[in-house]
């Protein structure tokens, strides 16, 4: 499984505690090649924003391993999977989570001066241009659309060139308009960077963009039939 960017073998996974424990991955398989686009699908509840999650070692799982760029993300302390994650994982949220009171620029710096990078802010201004907020640089967060909000944390993400980008829901807080030009600038890093790409999303045509979509139901990967063929028309 080298060769995969990411590998799960038989991951299952619980959160809560006592009688309010729900059992959400089950007994998952599932490998990505480098520079693919997966897209994950299916109902709410269904465990897909827990299976990217655990994909980007946010989660950890009960059972199974999980295999990211090679490496056994069970055999990492915290320590030491924050800072695997920080440069080999970048992670794109619904609702942006950006710092308030920083500025776009000190946002999209923040991870490279936590890993000790000298250059932090030349580099994060070469990703706020390349997202096409040049002249944003120094606004704070409340200063910036949705939009605007979802491009720095796009830039944030990716000013480590990492090797797999994961986005859970990139679009879900945005109008359409706003929504697909975020989408495209998506598949242009992964396109440009050769980067291996993995999204959530309830948007089936979203999904068809991608070179594969995963259907879960239930915390299970769904291969029934149905669920290629709803894929296929999708």
């Amino acid at each position: 499984m080298k060769d995969k960017a990411i590998a799960l073998h038989d991951v299952d996974l619980s959160l809560g505690r006592g009688a309010a424990r729900v059992h959400i991955l089950k007994g998952i398989s599932l490998a990505v090649d480098r520079g693919e686009a997966v897209g994950l699908v299916g109902p709410s509840g269904s465990g897909k924003s827990t299976l990217l999650m655990t994909m980007a070692g946010l989660e950890r799982p009960d059972s199974g391993k999980v295999i990211v760029d090679g490496t056994d993300l069970s055999g990492l302390d915290e320590d030491a999977l924050a800072r695997f994650r920080g440069r080999r994982i970048g992670i794109v949220f619904q609702s942006f989570h950006l710092v308030p009171t920083m500025t776009a620029l000190e946002n999209v710096a923040l991870p490279l001066e936590l890993a000790g990078e000298d250059d932090a802010f030349e580099r994060a201004e070469a990703e706020l241009q390349a997202v096409g907020l040049g002249s944003r640089l120094h606004h704070y967060p409340a200063q910036l659309s949705g939009g605007e909000q979802q491009r720095v944390a796009i830039a944030r993400a990716i000013v480590p060139n990492p090797a797999i980008l994961v986005a859970d829901e990139p679009t879900g807080n945005l109008d359409e308009n706003t929504g697909q030009s975020i989408v495209d600038l998506l598949f242009a890093l992964k396109r440009d960077r050769g980067a291996t790409l993995v999204l959530v999303t309830h948007d089936l045509n979203l999904a068809r963009l991608c070179d594969r979509m995963v259907r879960l139901r239930s915390g299970q990967v769904d291969l029934s039939p149905e669920a290629d063929a709803a894929s296929a028309v999708a």
